[in-house]
């Protein structure tokens, strides 16, 4: 038997210190988009001992109060004590905000008129490429790595938190390792990591076997049931032997600095542009969940069982200069690569303005992106992952095979 190909992803739990920035910047987002929907924010934060900044551009209409946003995110994620390394009531706040630039500006703003001409006239808010992914190893249609190390990321905050497991602190990171067969099927799991902040007197094993049976067992058994093989895996718990020191005292935060955690784990390319903290109109964000969309319905069309959708941008321009949709060769029978393409085209319209009001993207929803992935999630219904053009791009397949 040939030696099966590994594929690994990793997630983190919100109150990891870059996740922390991540909540924060979308925190302000959200309130500002809430006052006034057609806000232009770029915000960022920076998290170290004690001291949190929050920086960058906004234009709104809209107020933050932005030390206020900051504690409110730390105590939902379970900062409340000098004990553990943060304390949201007395921890330092500076904020250093300017208005977007005109020159920018003049290229993404929402003028009046209709549909069709704001959608002409609204180009990118930046050059770029942009990429989305979807596959039918999982049911979100999400490779299995990525989709069990948020699950479990995201029990461990919930044991944590429901007391199951008090004795964990906010801090957390989760590794997966899946071994795949040639034909690229997940065939068994191979090495399952967790690191998990934990009070002193915690003992590593008793922690390992909490979390075997609290946190790893029961994501495994929920997603991957009789398909994957999921027992006899390899268990890693705090490696270095004990994690009480987490959050900013341990690390410095910042935000956007987990761009391949909050896309496929690794699983497909990525443009390099963070999400968190941007409006719509920065294409970093909007083409990134319009790529997500346009990919996740056509394997839920079940034109390919894989594909990923590559868009590009020129800052102030509303077309893409490119879209490319890449099947690796996973076209079912009576498809083909360029068909797809061509119906993506006919199907999708890839203009910002025109991604921004399909997906509703004006409104105050980021903040539960901003842990535990951008896409795949099953307890939050994102509106890029809707499957509500399958039949859509069936028909223009279908119409592709007549000409």
């Amino acid at each position: 038997m040939t030696e099966p190909h590994l594929i690994t992803a990793e997630s983190v739990t919100e109150g990891h210190p870059d996740k922390i920035c991540d909540q924060i910047s979308d925190a302000v987002l959200d309130e500002l988009l809430a006052q006034d929907p057609n806000s232009h924010v770029a915000v960022e934060t920076c998290a170290t001992v004690g001291a949190f900044m929050v920086f960058g551009e906004v234009t709104s209409n809209g107020y933050v109060d932005i030390p206020g946003t900051v504690r409110s995110v730390l105590h939902r994620i379970g900062y409340t004590s000098s004990a553990i390394g943060l304390d949201a009531d007395s921890c330092g706040v500076l904020v250093s905000l300017t208005g977007q630039s005109a020159e920018i500006n003049q290229g993404v703003s929402r003028e009046a008129g209709s549909a069709e001409e704001r959608y002409e006239r609204q180009g990118a808010g930046d050059q770029g490429v942009m990429f989305g992914y979807a596959c039918d190893e999982t049911d979100v249609l999400m490779p299995l790595p990525i989709t069990l190390a948020h699950r479990m990321a995201q029990r461990l905050a919930q044991v944590r938190k429901d007391g199951v497991l008090p004795h964990l602190r906010p801090d957390g990171k989760t590794q997966v390792t899946v071994a795949y067969d040639d034909d690229g099927t997940p065939r068994e799991i191979e090495t399952v990591l967790i690191s998990t902040q934990h009070d002193p007197e915690v003992q590593q094993d008793w922690l390992r076997n909490q979390l075997r049976d609290e946190v790893i067992d029961p994501v495994l058994n929920e997603v991957c049931c009789d398909k994957v093989k999921h027992t006899g895996y390899r268990m890693l718990v705090n490696p270095t032997g004990s994690f009480v020191l987490g959050g900013p005292a341990a690390d410095s935060g910042l935000t956007g600095r987990k761009i391949i955690v909050d896309t496929y784990g690794g699983a497909a390319h990525h443009g390099g542009g963070a999400f968190s903290g941007k409006d719509p109109s920065k294409v970093d964000r909007s083409a990134a969940y319009a790529a997500r969309w346009v990919a996740k319905n056509i394997v839920a069309a079940k034109l390919a069982h894989r594909v990923e959708v590559q868009v590009a941008y020129a800052i102030g321009v509303a077309e893409p200069v490119a879209v490319n949709v890449d099947t690796y060769g996973t076209e079912y029978d009576g498809v083909t690569r360029d068909m797809i393409e061509q119906a993506v085209r006919r199907v999708f319209d890839l203009r910002p303005a025109a991604i921004i009001d399909e997906l509703g993207l004006l409104r105050p929803i980021y903040s539960k992106t901003a842990a535990y992935g951008h896409f795949g999630r099953t307890d939050v219904q994102f509106p890029w992952e809707q499957t509500n053009r399958v039949e859509e791009l069936r028909s223009a397949i279908d119409e592709l095979r007549k000409a």
